[in-house]
């Protein structure tokens, strides 16, 4: 029996009771918008318009979803955004896990020199126009891989891997050294296994950019409908909604978003697009909040 609730004080109680009420009005908080968003979604579009839609539907339909889902590009959409984000999570992560190994090293003699150069690109930037430019070059534009490449290396992602990587001792690196291990055997055999939390935390925040990601479609490969992203594809139902079908495809997709209300089909396309990306999150959880700590003060 558990007797200290028993030896509790009056201020301990009180105390117990105001952080129960603050908890629960956290949560409310934070689940309130996104059941808001799912009533909207699962309401008539008709009955949207009268609003007073809280956390649960006033008329109860799938319409808007089928709708959405009626468009075809979708499907072509969401392989390429699953494939964009599965691959440039890969190559995000591997890229920037191996500079931050470099950079970790005491004895590389440009790690201050590269260092620099890599806070410079966090606060100066070409413009869109170069950057169209070297795609261009690159000939890239027109590919898949312009998803992937540009972004392979972020310089906030190496300095938040390298700064775990220096809390690691480098008495481990020293052993492996002795037993006959080369750079690329202690970073792939003592570093990465040490740095899960960090790679994690990483990992979801590349994978989440890459799923939310666009603007490049519509840049680089908006006339290849072989390599639309999901996202880019909604934005046009959403455009076509909003407009009235001003800018579509097709005179059908006009037809069936004429008596559709933008506001359903906001939310509608709000959860398409983040149900994804919450069934990732809980295998990555606990990684993530022990990445989120990375800065706390050690015992």
């Amino acid at each position: 029996m558990n007797t200290k609730a028993f030896n509790m004080t009056k201020g301990e109680r009180l105390f117990d009771v105001l952080l129960y009420v603050f908890l629960a009005l956290v949560m409310i908080v934070t689940l309130y918008p996104f059941l808001n968003v799912l009533a909207i979604s699962l309401n008539e579009s008709v009955d949207t318009v009268r609003g007073g839609i809280y956390i649960w539907p006033r008329a109860w339909t799938l319409e808007n979803y089928e709708r959405i889902f009626s468009y075809t590009g979708l499907i072509q959409g969401f392989k390429i955004s699953v494939l964009r984000t599965v691959f440039g999570t890969i190559v995000g992560l591997i890229s920037s896990s191996m500079l931050a190994f470099t950079l970790s090293r005491q004895e590389f003699k440009a790690r201050k020199a590269v260092s620099v150069f890599l806070a410079m690109t966090m606060y100066v930037s070409g413009g869109m126009v170069p950057v169209y430019i070297l795609m261009r070059q690159l000939n890239l534009i027109g590919s898949f891989w312009v998803y992937i490449l540009p972004g392979a290396v972020s310089a906030f992602n190496v300095f938040v891997i390298r700064s775990f990587m220096d809390g690691l001792p480098y008495a481990l690196q020293e052993s492996a050294k002795l037993d006959g291990a080369n750079d690329f055997k202690i970073y792939y055999k003592i570093i990465m296994p040490l740095c899960k939390p960090v790679l994690a935390t990483i990992a979801l925040f590349l994978a989440v950019g890459q799923w939310n990601e666009w603007f490049s479609t519509y840049l680089y490969n908006g006339s290849k409908a072989n390599l639309t992203t999901l996202q880019y594809e909604l934005m046009k139902v959403l455009a076509t909604t909003n407009q009235g079908g001003a800018m579509t495809n097709a005179n059908d997709m006009a037809k069936q978003m004429a008596n559709i209300s933008p506001e359903s089909i906001k939310m509608a396309i709000t959860i398409v697009v983040t149900v994804p990306i919450l069934l990732v999150y809980p295998f990555l959880q606990k990684y993530f909040v022990g990445g989120m700590t990375l800065g706390a003060v050690k015992a």
